[in-house]
């Protein structure tokens, strides 16, 4: 049943947004009685802890499949991160919100979103070492400043109406080609 509750949170989130969501609403959506949620999660921020902890997995998988496509090549594999980053942004944006969002800002208050958060990046960092052994910390974090801002200006439509002299590419290949230009 947990799954099937963090499945409807994640449904009504991607409509509504995490400022709206409850967990009498995740329970009708489940189809579930409007007490079950608490036997599974204490109350409505550890349910958005766990459905936030599922989406970092998801991002943490995306960005190795990205590192997995090209093995050998660590520049190629930061490239292919940062895409796949701002991609998992762009098709789950309420998603990407809550996971960095004031509602979650203290992931100490939930070890096991911590945990994913950070295997998430270290799939980043890792890459980032194999690329610059010596700056690989500074490497990581400027890549990850890099997605992350490239992600927000896009979901935010910051983007739309610059006057540039040509039609401005999708955000995942905005962030590939500045990747590839700064490595």
């Amino acid at each position: 049943m947990r799954g099937a509750l963090l499945d409807a949170a994640e449904w009504l989130l991607a409509r509504r947004g995490a400022e709206s969501l409850t967990l009498r609403d995740v329970a009708r959506r489940a189809g579930v009685s409007h007490a079950a949620p608490y036997h599974h999660f204490a109350g409505l921020a550890e349910l958005l802890a766990a459905l936030a902890e599922r989406s970092f997995a998801q991002l943490g998988a995306a960005m190795q499949a990205g590192v997995d496509a090209h093995p050998g090549d660590a520049r190629a594999q930061l490239v292919a991160i940062a895409a796949a980053y701002v991609e998992f942004a762009q098709h789950r944006p309420a998603r990407f919100r809550l996971m960095f969002g004031a509602a979650l800002a203290s992931r100490q208050r939930h070890p096991g979103l911590q945990r994913t958060a950070d295997a998430a990046f270290r799939v980043l960092l890792d890459a980032a070492t194999r690329f610059d052994p010596a700056a690989g910390p500074l490497l990581a974090l400027s890549g990850w400043s890099l997605a992350h801002g490239v992600s927000h200006l896009a979901l935010d439509g910051a983007f739309t109406g610059l006057p540039l002299d040509g039609p401005l590419p999708d955000a995942a290949t905005l962030v590939r080609l500045m990747s590839e230009r700064l490595l």
